[in-house]
This record gives C-alpha cells, structure tokens and sequence, in this order.
C-alpha cells in the first residue's frame, strides 16, 4: 500500500486560508476515501498574519480532538516562545529583534490581546500556558516512509539523528545549494516562493501566505507530489520529469 501524507506550508496566522487547505484535504481524503493519513504542517504558525493566536488554537485543539494532524516547529514559532522568555533567538542576526515589523511578533501579540510592543512579561501574561507548552514541544521534523517533512531544511551530510533544532528550523543557503540527493525527499517551507516547487531532492511548499500569496496545500504518495487545488490534483514534478 502506497504511504500518504498531507501537508501545508507557513502559515503565519493566516486562519482563513488554513481553514481553506483542511477543506482541501477533506475533499481529497472522500475522493480515495482516506481519513487517516496524517497532515503535516510544516511550522511558522505565527507572526505576521492576522490571527496566530487562532491558527494555534485550532492546531492545538484538532490534536486534543485526536485528528492525525502532525505540527512542526518553525523559526518564528521559536522565536515566540524565546521572546515570551524574555529570550532572543541566537539565530536571529543581532540587528533584528522579534518585535521589528520584518518578524512580525507584533501582530502575533495582538492577537493575543496584548499591545504589539508589549514587553515579554506582558504578553507572557497574556497568552495561555497551554498554547507555550504546544509551541514548546513541536517535533522539528516528521518521517514519513521515503520522505522527511521538516519546516526549513536539513544539513546535508549530517544523519536524522544528529540534525539540531537551529538548522531544522533555520538553515538555508547549505541546504537549498546542495544539489545532490538526499537520503530522503525533503518537503519544506520557511523560504518563500512564489509557487510550490519540486527540486529533486526536495519540494519547497512556503508560497508566501505571509505576504499575501497562497497557502500550499500538497498529497504525498509514495514520492510522487501533487498539489491540492478546487479542481483536484495537480502533479508537481522534478525538473526533467514533466
């Protein structure tokens, strides 16, 4: 039997275009008749977008209910958490901090009632325990079979086991310039691109939800990749296989 897998790229606190990509899935899960296969969603749930505050909520809450949802940690989510310690992401370049508009946090504050400016003890103050220890303990990759769902890359060379949580939710340029194949076809976001796009070795799935573009929606079988649309299926394929 052919392994299937959901998954969803950034979302940052795009509700409605969450709620649009379940619905997606929905659609695809009562063609093949399927209401198990998991859902990846591959991180950056808040920051930037309208309503973090729900868009955590509802993943949190679906997992409760015991939806096969699987939620990977991204970059802005350790962020978050790291401000609300009154911390600053070692990652993040010294010159930025989570409140600049270019991260985002203060959107993600407001959704928690708390001013876009407030310090880390006022919006720790204001967002709910439940929801840090969701963000907290987010996996930072997820396994399916011949294909590794993670939110913004791997280090090549470097095994499964031995990858660290800084390059999980961080690495770019080592990992999107390697051209080589993988152990494991990769499915990623955290680098926005104007539209889903299969590499080889890896498919980038972040089409800029945070800036206004879409929510990527994808089925995995097997290795074959198909993008979710209204009308259905549509395969994406590597370069020379289309």
């Amino acid at each position: 039997m052919t392994l299937r897998t959901y998954a969803i790229g950034d979302i940052h606190g795009q509700i409605h275009l969450l709620h649009q990509a379940h619905d997606l899935i929905a659609a695809d899960r009562a063609r093949v008749g399927d209401a198990e296969s998991p859902v990846v969603h591959v991180g950056d749930l808040v920051d930037r977008g309208p309503d973090s505050r729900g868009v955590v909520d509802l993943l949190l809450k679906g997992q409760l209910a015991g939806k096969p949802w699987v939620v990977l940690k991204g970059n802005h989510d350790r962020m978050f958490t790291l401000f609300l310690d009154g911390k600053h992401d070692p990652i993040l370049r010294a010159d930025l901090d989570y409140l600049n508009p270019r991260i985002g946090g203060g959107t993600t504050l407001q959704s928690y009632g708390a001013a876009p400016d407030a310090s880390p003890a006022e919006a720790s103050a204001a967002v709910p325990q439940g929801h840090r220890a969701f963000l907290n303990d987010l996996p930072g990759y997820c396994l399916r079979g011949e294909v590794l769902f993670v939110h913004a890359g791997v280090r090549p060379g470097v095994a499964l086991d031995d990858q660290v949580e800084d390059d999980l939710s961080w690495i770019r340029g080592p990992f999107l310039e390697f051209t080589q194949p993988h152990p494991w076809l990769v499915i990623h976001g955290h680098t926005n691109i104007d539209a889903p796009t299969h590499y080889g070795n890896r498919v980038n799935i972040d089409s800029g939800a945070a800036y206004g573009g879409p929510l990527t929606t994808i089925v995995v079988e097997g290795s074959d990749v198909f993008v979710l649309t209204p009308e259905g299926r549509e395969p994406l394929r590597a370069p020379g296989n289309a």
